[in-house]
């Protein structure tokens, strides 16, 4: 670990989104920017799965690594990042995803808590505006909480829970999420919308998730449209035009 690196943030890619990928290169440069931090206190580390990814540039440390093909949904990418990463705080971001520009500035006003849990804006990808609901029940539970939601110790994540583990299981985001908050031994659970879920999700021709297609096919349903124009089409949609 290196002192002078308060946040290290984890982004895995399939290296076919690049559009949003840069979106979401520039969501962190607008919150290292409103939170009033040196660059050098952020980094980003990217991770490609089995491809040759496009080298970026940013503001603040970023570094990009080429990695063996994963087939497991980013989970070995995810932990390989972990071990040379070098913050005290740890952030996952996936691809295509972004940050809020406050969100740093939200965690600096936490940096006690091993395990800070902010809602997220979900309206593109759920049914619902954000989550985690805060409802009475466990705020960690399956559905209901995201790793764009967290930001953690480095100690709980690596020293005491061992990294990204679970692997070979597709609920292995919730997994960790589990065991991180079972061994965390402080937890804060704040309002503030820190991440954008699925921000980029139309940027790419050809880069939607299952999940997303699917959802992109009900709003087609529901206006009376096919997805036969591809990406354009998507796009359209998603943007509500």
């Amino acid at each position: 670990m290196d002192g002078n690196v308060l946040f290290s943030i984890i982004t895995p890619s399939t290296g076919r989104r690049p559009r949003a990928l840069q979106m979401a290169v520039k969501s962190v440069e607008r919150a290292v920017l409103h939170s009033g931090l040196p660059p050098e206190s952020v980094e980003m580390l990217i991770g490609y799965d089995g491809i040759k990814g496009q080298r970026l540039s940013a503001s603040f440390p970023m570094r990009c690594i080429n990695f063996p093909p994963d087939n497991d949904w980013g989970n070995g990418i995810r932990q390989l990042l972990l071990k040379i990463s070098r913050g005290r705080k740890i952030i996952f971001l996936d691809d295509d995803n972004q940050l809020k520009p406050r969100s740093l500035q939200v965690y600096l006003m936490h940096m006690d808590a091993e395990m800070i849990i902010g809602r997220i804006d979900t309206q593109l990808a759920f049914d619902k505006p954000h989550i985690p609901v805060r409802d009475g029940g466990s705020v960690v539970r399956q559905g209901n909480i995201d790793p764009l939601c967290l930001c953690l110790s480095r100690e709980l994540v690596l020293d005491r829970c061992g990294g990204w583990r679970h692997q070979g299981l597709y609920e292995a985001d919730y997994m960790n999420m589990l065991d991180w908050h079972r061994r965390a031994r402080s937890v804060t659970v704040i309002d503030e919308v820190v991440g954008i879920y699925d921000a980029g999700r139309s940027l790419d021709g050809g880069a939607l998730s299952r999940r997303q297609m699917n959802m992109l096919d009900r709003m087609a349903r529901e206006r009376g449209v096919t997805l036969s124009g591809g990406a354009d089409e998507a796009h359209a949609i998603a943007s509500g035009i």
